[in-house]
């Protein structure tokens, strides 16, 4: 079972979740740093805020802790014993209930991001097998724009002014700059959700599921994402 001191640090990024007394998770989930680490059963961390509003963690409660770390996410349960106020910051202190483990389905974490990119819906294209890794022998058709607004490793959503109906497949292409450099990924995926942007007229907000993404792009993504939640992490602690 992995320990807490030699993954978790101070600065990571925590997201915590509320555990009921029925053993459900509450869908509310607050997002807040690493205070300190005192021991590998005993955590500080910093008081949660939801916008300007400080969010204070019942004494007693138990919540789930999920943290982005250097080495992926891990998970654990803790119970906060304490909290208190260090300088300006609200602290709160908790034991761990459950041990340190990975979380699996890190690829479902999302990246708030602005990321042109062009697709097309593919369901007319007979050249293109669906089953299999992406192969276009006539790419002579229209490409529409769009803007990614959030990505992960298991999809991305964006904004279009182009509506797609539920299971529509559609073929993307999308540039992240990794280490200095636009890498391009040429992509499949399937509509998930389309609707309409409230005060946005013609304009639509899609969900969309990769399909039959090769490894090396959906891990380049995942190590894309918490690079880019380590530089927010320096940048919020002013080192950037």
């Amino acid at each position: 079972m992995p320990v807490l001191s030699r993954f978790v640090k101070p600065g990571d990024r925590v997201d915590v979740s509320r555990i009921r007394k029925n053993d459900s998770m509450d869908v509310t989930q607050y997002q807040t740093r690493v205070f300190d680490i005192v021991s590998d059963d005993e955590i500080k961390i910093n008081m949660p805020m939801d916008g300007s509003r400080l969010i204070l963690l019942t004494i007693g409660q138990e919540y789930q802790l999920c943290f982005f770390t250097s080495a992926g996410l891990y998970q654990c349960t803790a119970v906060v014993k304490d909290r208190y106020k260090s300088g300006n910051i609200v602290v709160a202190s908790l034991e761990l209930t459950g041990g340190l483990r990975k979380f699996q389905r890190r690829e479902y974490f999302r990246l708030n991001c602005i990321l042109d990119m062009k697709c097309t819906d593919i369901d007319a294209q007979q050249e293109l097998d669906f089953d299999n890794h992406v192969e276009f022998f006539d790419t002579d058709f229209v490409m529409k724009d769009g803007v990614i607004v959030d990505i992960s490793g298991g999809g991305i959503r964006f904004t279009s002014k182009v509506h797609y109906e539920p299971e529509t497949k559609i073929y993307f292409v999308f540039y992240l700059n990794i280490a200095n450099r636009p890498v391009e990924f040429k992509t499949l995926g399937i509509i998930l959700q389309s609707r309409p942007i409230a005060n946005r007229p013609g304009e639509f907000e899609n969900r969309v599921q990769f399909v039959n993404m090769q490894a090396d792009d959906r891990e380049t993504i995942i190590r894309y994402i918490f690079e880019e939640e380590r530089k927010m992490r320096r940048k919020e602690n002013g080192n950037e």
